[in-house]
């Protein structure tokens, strides 16, 4: 296993060029199943699970060109065959559920395994399903499978989410784009990420109507096609993340390709903290000049709201910042195991249920953490670079599912993170 070293006492400070949104290229990928002539992504981030996905691609019988050096993907889903994802694939993350929709949409059969990912709480599937009930697939499960068909294609239906679900509107877009008819789709999600697929699937020919809002109006197409050149929008977790940096050293970084009002709610809680922020066209900068930032009140809630996956990094700020806040988690219900590890640190929170209370610090102290998954773990280096002393941050293949280049992108703002082998020794 490998783990991080980082000394502590480290600044941040500096430009960083923020790369495309794993949580857009994600169902985009699973999303290009549905055309039928090659298909060029751009922006493409060099992850872990933009790899795993890369086989479940190929293993579906398509031909996939990934030059991920480059940010650059081609997909061929004319080649397609094999309408099923193993165990094996499916275990590697969440997303793979995704391929379900696209794969009964369009060749009237998919069978994907239950899939597994990152342990923060129920991510049920079963609005995933329902919404293909409602537009006319059989749904079967058969040894950890489930299984979709629908012999005579997907007809369009009125669909209500009784809560926002970015996972279940991917999947419900995605099976209506190819139903016989017009679908209506309440109470979807309204995050970029969402936004993002739908703008791909109307490069690809997809009749979409609504995108952005909170209802969905989709006349189906007998195929779709390809695009030459999609570009996935930039990652505002990831910009967030940098952010956070500058905040929590009390220094400045500059974000750069990203865009603005995907960010709104983080900047908003960051300028409370008493951070200066400035925009200039698709850059951020958070400057915090040398000044404690101050305790911010936190509630996670569906895009515009604070992102779930920006919690981890506010109760970071929070742990280092002047003044006592709260922190509310509404989406997963098991995404404070990062609070543990940064009590280990010297963090003062205390819990009930899903809220904690958080007593800021001036300091954390270096301990041996561990990452219990994507964002706990990029709360625990950043914490590592300014506590006093040495942290060694353990199970970091976290960290590789969501942040590109880590390491790299450390320097570039000025802290030095290294990378071991050898887990146990330590």
């Amino acid at each position: 296993m490998e783990y991080f070293i980082i000394q502590g006492e480290q600044k941040f400070g500096g430009e960083i060029l923020i790369g495309g949104a794993k949580n857009a290229a994600l169902p985009i990928f699973f999303a290009a199943i549905l055309g039928t002539e090659e298909i060029v992504l751009n922006n493409v981030p060099n992850l872990t699970d933009i790899k795993y996905t890369c086989n479940i691609f190929k293993n579906l019988g398509a031909q996939v060109e990934a030059d991920l050096a480059n940010n650059k993907v081609v997909l061929r889903p004319q080649d397609i065959k094999n309408y099923v994802v193993p165990y094996e694939l499916a275990s590697k993350m969440r997303a793979s559920i995704w391929a379900l929709a696209p794969l009964v949409a369009k060749y009237g059969y998919g069978k994907v395994s239950l899939p597994g990912g990152c342990a923060i709480g129920s991510r049920p599937v079963d609005m995933h399903l329902d919404a293909l009930k409602k537009l006319g697939a059989t749904i079967e499960f058969d040894e950890g499978y489930v299984i979709a068909t629908a012999k005579d294609g997907l007809k369009g239906a009125n669909i209500f989410f009784d809560k926002v679900s970015v996972g279940a509107t991917v999947s419900a877009v995605c099976a209506a784009v190819l139903a016989k008819g017009v679908s209506h789709i309440e109470n979807v999600a309204m995050e970029p990420e969402v936004v993002d697929v739908c703008n791909f699937l109307i490069a690809l020919g997809a009749k979409i109507d609504g995108v952005g809002s909170k209802v969905l109006t989709i006349t189906g197409v007998e195929q779709l096609k390809g695009v030459s050149n999609y570009e996935i929008i930039p990652d505002r977790i990831e910009c967030g993340t940098y952010l956070i940096a500058a905040a929590i050293s009390r220094s400045k970084v500059t974000c750069h390709n990203v865009n603005p009002k995907h960010m709104e709610a983080t900047l908003a809680k960051l300028s409370e903290a008493g951070a200066q922020i400035s925009i200039s066209g698709n850059s951020i900068t958070c400057d915090m000049a040398g000044r404690r930032p101050k305790s911010v009140n936190i509630i996670t809630a569906p895009y515009p709201g604070i992102a779930t996956d920006m919690q981890a990094q506010f109760t970071l700020l929070n742990s280092l910042a002047e003044g006592n806040s709260v922190v509310t988690e509404t989406i997963f219900e098991n995404r404070f195991m990062h609070v543990p590890e940064l009590q280990r640190m010297g963090a003062k929170i205390s819990q009930n249920g899903n809220t904690i209370y958080i007593q800021g610090v001036e300091q954390l102290s270096g301990a041996h953490v561990k990452a219990t998954d994507l964002r706990a773990s990029i709360s625990l280096v950043l914490a590592g670079c300014v506590a006093k002393g040495h942290t060694y941050v353990n199970e970091i293949y976290h960290i590789d599912r969501g942040y590109e280049a880590i390491e790299q992108r450390m320097k570039q703002i000025g802290c030095t993170i290294t990378r071991e082998q050898n887990q146990e020794s330590i």
